[in-house]
C-alpha cells in the first residue's frame, strides 16, 4: 500500500507571534516551527498501517527550503521518502492543487493529512484535493482500519460519531485518537539523513486570494472581581461592558 502523508510546517503553539512589512507578512524571527499536530496524528497512523500491512510512506510538504527540517523529522518518525513542492503555501486551493498534482503522479492508495493546520485553521484542503482527484474525502477521522481494498473508519459528527466503509483510494483528515504521536528515536534520526527528499516545482504559481493584512487579537482586559452578594452589579457589567446578555 502506498500512503501519502501531507505535512504542514507551522509555528509551535508556544511561539510569540508578530507581523512585519506594515502587517503584510508573518515575522518568522525566533519562531520555532513543528509538524502540524493533526498531521502528527496522520503520520503516526500511517506508520502503524505500514507496520501492519507493509507498503511505503511518502511525506509531502508545500513550502520553501526552510520546511525541509520538518520533512526530515517526518522521515525520522517513519516516512520512507519525502517530497517538497518548492513554493510558499499561498492559499488553501493552491496547496490542494499542488497536493493533487503530486498524488496523481504517485498513484497513492491512501492520502492522510491533519483535519486542519493550526496556523490558518481552514480545514478545507482535504476536501479540495478529493474534489480535484475525484475520490472520497472524509474528516475529521478518529479511527481508521484498512482491510483489503476498503477503509473502515469513524469520524466525528455533531452529536456523535459516524462509522463508514469506503473503497480505496481515500483522503482522510485525521485527529485524535486515531493514533498516538510518535517521537523519533536516534536510529530514526540517523536514517532520515540518507532517505531521499525530492524537490519539485509547483504545477502553477497563481493564488486565488491575497492577504490584505494581518492583525493580532485584542489584548485581554483586566479582570474585575465582583462580590458574590452584588449580583446586580455583575448583571450590569455583563450587559453594558461584556455585552453577552
Amino acid at each position: 500500500m502506498k500512503i501519502l502523508v501531507c505535512i504542514t510546517h507551522v509555528p509551535d503553539t508556544t511561539s510569540k507571534i508578530a507581523f512585519s512589512n506594515n502587517n503584510l507578512e508573518f515575522d518568522k524571527t525566533g519562531v520555532q516551527f513543528v509538524i502540524g499536530p493533526y498531521d502528527d496524528y496522520a503520520l503516526a497512523r500511517a506508520v502503524e498501517l505500514k507496520e501492519q500491512q507493509g507498503g511505503t510512506i511518502t511525506a509531502l510538504n508545500v513550502g520553501e527550503v526552510e520546511t525541509e527540517p520538518t520533512l526530515r523529522k517526518a522521515l525520522a518518525i517513519g516516512a520512507d521518502d519525502a517530497i517538497r513542492v518548492n513554493t510558499p503555501a499561498l492559499d488553501s486551493f493552491f496547496v490542494a492543487t499542488q497536493i493533487a498534482s503530486v498524488a496523481k503522479e504517485g498513484n497513492y492508495d491512501l492520502i492522510l493529512m491533519g483535519r486542519e493546520s493550526i496556523d490558518f485553521n481552514g480545514g478545507m484542503v482535504h476536501g479540495m484535493v478529493g474534489e480535484i482527484l475525484g475520490i472520497p474525502s472524509l474528516s475529521p477521522v478518529m479511527k481508521l482500519e484498512i482491510e483489503g481494498g476498503k477503509a473502515k473508519l469513524a469520524r466525528e459528527i455533531e452529536g456523535g460519531k459516524e462509522y463508514l466503509e469506503v473503497d480505496l483510494p481515500l483522503i482522510a483528515g485525521c485527529q485524535e485518537p486515531i493514533a498516538e504521536w510518535k517521537i523519533p528515536n536516534m536510529r530514526g534520526i540517523m536514517m532520515a539523513r540518507s532517505k531521499p527528499l525530492s524537490v519539485v516545482e509547483p504545477s502553477e504559481n497563481n493564488a486565488n486570494t491575497k492577504t490584505e493584512s494581518y492583525e493580532l487579537p485584542p489584548k485581554k482586559g483586566e479582570v474585575k472581581m465582583i462580590d458574590s452578594d452584588n449580583v446586580g452589579e455583575l448583571v450590569r457589567l455583563l450587559k453594558e461592558e461584556a455585552k453577552v446578555l
